[in-house]
């Protein structure tokens, strides 16, 4: 998934550090309600359950954090560490409760979700647009805050663009990411269910399924336009285009002319993608 925050949670709340440490306090777990910001939504229960061990044996090592709520406690970070407790059967966890206001809590477990790196791609593709929506903030600002590349923000992000289908698949780690983004590319909208069916019984590989789907892209074209299909060196230079833009770029050859086709996502998107095609002459 690449790596963890550079910058960490100093880079949004630069005071964070200068706090004082809080008290550890004893927390019913019957006290403790799930964080409704919280971005993961799959909680493997194979690794739940070694968790479980672990802290049956070794107890809860690092407290929770929780937010003090009209009744009882409210998670801010470590609902994983809650729900192994409570297989553990614990009756109480060690937390250190903060107060926190609504937006400082969503960004803290955005944040801490993202840092530890144990998000899928989907989850961690709408946390980072929350995060963007939230502090109103660019894919360029954020990755600066992230210490992440722009691409890899932009790529996740573009995720979300894909069919719930695709996404469902992507989130039960049927396919990859690299697969997902692949079948962004796929014309023919109506073969994905079919087709996804395909990488998962045949185990396609990424640079696989790319070529089928350049094939029925093709046939796609060949149907309905008549025009040639891209050469092996135009796709090459397809690749560096989409690798330089961080979005899906198609070149479409024709008997007197071709086009160049790059998409992208919403205006915000459209400014980058301006601004990386009139880079040399701002410079």
């Amino acid at each position: 998934m690449g790596k963890g925050l550079g910058k960490g949670i100093n880079a949004f709340f630069p005071n964070a550090s200068k706090e004082p440490d809080k008290q550890v306090e004893e927390i019913k777990l019957t006290d403790i309600r799930p964080n409704p910001y919280q971005p993961r939504k799959i909680f493997e229960e194979e690794a739940l359950g070694e968790l479980a061990e672990s802290i049956s044996s070794h107890g809860v090592i690092q407290p929770i954090s929780l937010r003090k709520s009209i009744k009882g406690y409210e998670i801010v970070v470590g609902e994983r560490r809650f729900r192994a407790a409570g297989k553990a059967g614990l009756k109480t966890i060690p937390a250190v409760v903060q107060e926190l206001t609504d937006d400082e809590m969503m960004e803290l477990a955005l944040i801490e979700n993202l840092q530890r790196e144990n998000l899928n791609p989907l989850e961690e593709a709408k946390a980072y647009q929350k995060l963007m929506e939230h502090l109103q903030i660019t894919q360029d600002d954020l990755a600066a805050r992230l210490g992440k590349s722009r691409p890899h923000i932009a790529n996740h992000v573009r995720l979300l663009q894909l069919p719930q289908i695709v996404q469902e698949y992507l989130a039960e780690g049927k396919v990859s990411m690299g697969h997902a983004r692949a079948l962004l590319g796929l014309k023919n909208k109506q073969e994905l269910s079919g087709l996804l069916q395909k990488v998962v019984q045949e185990e396609m590989s990424v640079r696989q399924l790319e070529e089928y789907i350049q094939r029925a892209n093709s046939s796609v074209s060949r149907e309905t336009t008549k025009k040639p299909s891209v050469s092996a060196s135009w796709k090459s230079r397809e690749s560096r285009l989409k690798s330089y833009f961080g979005t899906n770029v198609q070149i479409k050859p024709g008997k007197r002319k071709g086009k160049i086709e790059i998409d992208y996502t919403n205006e915000e998107d459209l400014e980058r993608i301006f601004h990386l095609l009139y880079k040399e002459e701002q410079e």
